[in-house]
């Protein structure tokens, strides 16, 4: 059974995954459904939650969209059902007809498309089916959330009676207005509303010449309000009948709560069902999101992660339009540990918690930003020990802690666990430390874990380097500037650059001199050696990529070649073809010169003719045949041939056009220079240049040596300034 400890989701910062999920979901129940995500017991069930995320995501693609899944929380109303004798207000009958309406919606949706979607079907396919709910409240309440007039016959007969009532009440008053109004005892605004009464508004000095009750006065006392002793009688029947109607109402709600009650455990399924729809999309969206795919699920002991980003570092990096490196990494039978080595801020940590976090995104059902043809397995435990665990509460140091956490580690160690530690074995004396966590990698190895480590230490990196199955790999950086180049590279350790980069950050050079001196030469000539190693290997990787740019311009230039070469043969193909159209015409033009000659000397018709014919025939048998088929293919050909040179002429001559426009629209920008006597000027589109020898209200005379002429100043452009 899988068991994710509660401190490994917390190093991985699986907590802040959930809260974006949960940020995407659209009801409340989901929201907090989302926060509570936990990686799955088994791998059954694993499998089933991502093809619930994968199906949601393909609905996109389907003609009929997966139904609207929102809905308001019943948790008061069901708490209420769950109190004898008690009843439900005329609003919680409306939530409740909306969660039963859109929970049968999604129940009759995956019933109706189980085979495209089988996982979704299997999910909401044990959920009860009925429109009992629904069915009982519409025939109740009308789509606006009031009580139908027909709701009972008693509160049908009620109302009828209570429009009678308003309808005299309204005769009546209208009556007593229209009277009272004549006699001039009403004030300007002649009526209000008191009490939900219609009342006369009356002058104060009027009050006692209008008859009826006297319902209130203005602030002001000017005004006094009185309800018409005609409307009297009317108005007290009005108020028993909506007494009468507020009654049945009453026991019509009481008599549909009880009805509803049954349902209770029912609207808790609908509620549960909904809310897991709405985290499975709230999934869908995440994937989106982070462009994540559902990888091969293997239950072979692998993993082989490509093109891999880790989810949180992706998501801010793309808010502040920066660029997140990906990484491959693989784990198998052969390669079941990883010592990553080298200096700190060149994403060791990144990586190690990159490989953590999609393993547990995807045992907790989230798809994964990783290339689409990347395999995982399962791993039953994943422990952690990242970042400084100091303990204030306990009283605990860093190493103190890291060490209680090492006893953890070596308790649950198996060959089903996946380990993560950070700076293994820092925080005490680097020679002690150092070979208790060699020992703890031993026992970790020997029980067959897979793991991935980040270490200083260089006593790991020889045992890497000399263990079957414990691969050293480093962050590669840059040999000369030192920046990282945030890639890992496998089957090599990282120096940690400590005098370069102490160097780089202008510590004094006597001072790292001191330092060296201090450490044994042992150690430094081993650090030394990495050191140059990655050197000579950036050194490589950068041959490499110029000799890769090279050869793809090197391509480019021969396709180029290529290109120009079939365009020259195409053209030498085609003047043969013109030469030997040319040849024949010259043959046939010389043997008609000697026929002709011939029939000029002996005038014999006879023989002319039939060696014209002979001349024909000869030329006919080089013609090849064609059939009917074969000459209109040649002219469609031909035609075609015809169509795409006019098109291509057609497109020159509106590049040209666009092109003249464009000058135009230039020129016309320019600023328009002030002509001035002396000046060469000519006329638009005119190439003749003249000198501008006078200006006379708006006319300009312009002299071209052998003629003058006079035009319109505006029209003339300016060509060049003698100089003074």
């Amino acid at each position: 059974m899988i068991k994710i400890h509660p401190k490994t989701l917390a190093d991985l910062e699986f907590h802040t995954v959930c809260s974006q999920v949960s940020a995407l979901c659209v009801t409340e129940k989901g929201k907090l459904k989302a926060l509570k995500l936990q990686p799955q017991r088994s791998f059954k069930k694993t499998l089933f939650v991502l093809d619930q995320t994968q199906e949601y995501i393909n609905s996109d693609t389907h003609e009929t969209p997966i139904p609207n899944h929102g809905f308001d929380a019943l948790d008061h109303e069901l708490k209420m059902l769950s109190i004898e004798d008690t009843t439900l207000e005329l609003g919680s009958f409306r939530k409740i007809g909306s969660l039963s309406e859109t929970a049968n919606n999604h129940l009759r949706y995956f019933r109706k498309f189980q085979e495209t979607f089988p996982v979704l079907y299997r999910t909401v396919r044990d959920t009860e089916y009925t429109t009992a709910i629904t069915d009982e409240i519409s025939r109740i309440i009308d789509r606006f959330g009031e009580i139908k007039d027909d709701a009972t016959p008693l509160l049908q007969q009620t109302r009828r009676s209570i429009n009678i009532e308003k309808g005299k009440i309204n005769s009546s008053f209208a009556k007593a207005l229209s009277e009272y109004a004549s006699y001039g005892y009403l004030d300007e605004i002649r009526e209000s509303i008191v009490d939900n009464v219609r009342v006369l508004a009356v002058t104060a000095m009027h009050r006692r010449k209008v008859k009826g009750s006297i319902m209130g006065n203005s602030k002001t006392g000017s005004i006094v309000y009185i309800q018409p002793e005609a409307t009297q009688h009317a108005q007290r029947e009005l108020n028993n009948l909506l007494y009468d109607e507020h009654e049945e109402v009453k026991r019509i709600l009481k008599a549909l709560t009880n009805y509803v009650r049954p349902f209770s455990p029912l609207l808790k399924d609908y509620q549960k069902l909904l809310s897991t729809i709405d985290v499975i999309s709230a999934k869908a969206k995440y994937a989106k999101k982070l462009n994540a795919v559902l990888p091969k699920i293997t239950e072979n002991r692998e993993l082989e992660i490509k093109e891999a980003y880790h989810p949180l570092l992706y998501l801010t990096n793309q808010k502040r339009g920066e660029k997140t490196y990906p990484q491959d990494i693989s784990l198998d039978p052969e390669n079941r540990i990883i010592v990553i080595s080298g200096p700190n801020a060149g994403g060791k940590s990144i990586t190690l918690k990159t490989v953590g976090l999609l393993q547990v995104m995807l045992q907790s059902g989230l798809l994964v930003p990783v290339h689409e043809y990347s395999r995982f397995c399962l791993f039953e435990k994943i422990l952690t020990d990242i970042g400084d665990n100091q303990s204030i509460e306990n009283h605990l140091s860093t190493y103190s802690y890291r060490l209680k956490n090492m006893n953890y580690f070596l308790r649950k160690c198996d060959a089903n666990t996946l380990f993560l530690i950070d700076e293994f074995g820092t925080g005490s004396d680097p020679e002690l430390g150092g070979a208790l966590a060699e020992t703890f990698l031993e026992v970790f190895y020997e029980r067959g874990s897979y793991g991935i480590i980040t270490t200083h230490y260089a006593n790991l990196k020889m045992m890497a380097n000399e263990t079957e199955a414990i691969t050293n790999a480093n962050m590669l950086f840059d040999s000369r500037t030192l920046e990282p180049l945030y890639k890992l590279y496998v089957g090599e350790a990282g120096s940690s650059f400590t005098f370069e980069v102490a160097q780089k950050n202008g510590i004094p050079y006597s001072l790292i001199n001191r330092s060296k001196k201090k450490v044994e030469r042992g150690k430094i000539r081993f650090d030394k050696s990495i050191a140059d190693l990655q050197k000579e290997r950036s050194k490589l990787a950068k041959t490499t990529n110029a000799l890769k740019t090279k050869e793809q311009q090197a391509q480019k230039q021969q396709q180029e070649l290529d290109k120009t070469n079939a365009r020259i043969q195409e053209k030498l193909e085609s003047y043969q073809e013109l030469y030997d159209s040319n040849q024949r015409l010259i043959y046939l033009g010389q043997k008609l010169d000697d026929l002709s000659d011939k029939f000029f000397t002996n005038k014999n018709k006879k023989q002319l003719m039939d060696e014209l014919y002979k001349v024909v025939q000869i030329e006919n048998s080089k013609r090849a045949k064609q059939s009917a088929k074969e000459k209109r293919a040649q002219k469609a050909k031909e035609r075609k041939v015809k169509q795409e040179a006019e098109k291509k002429v057609e497109v020159i001559r509106e590049k040209k056009k666009k092109q003249k426009q464009k000058a135009i629209k230039t020129e016309a920008e320019k600023p328009k220079v002030e002509l001035k006597i002396g000046d060469r000027v000519r006329l638009p589109d005119g190439r003749a240049t003249g000198t501008l020898d006078k200006i006379e209200k708006g006319k300009a005379t312009v002299n071209y040596g052998m003629f003058t002429t006079q035009v319109d100043l505006d029209t003339l452009e300016f060509v060049l300034r003698p100089k003074k």
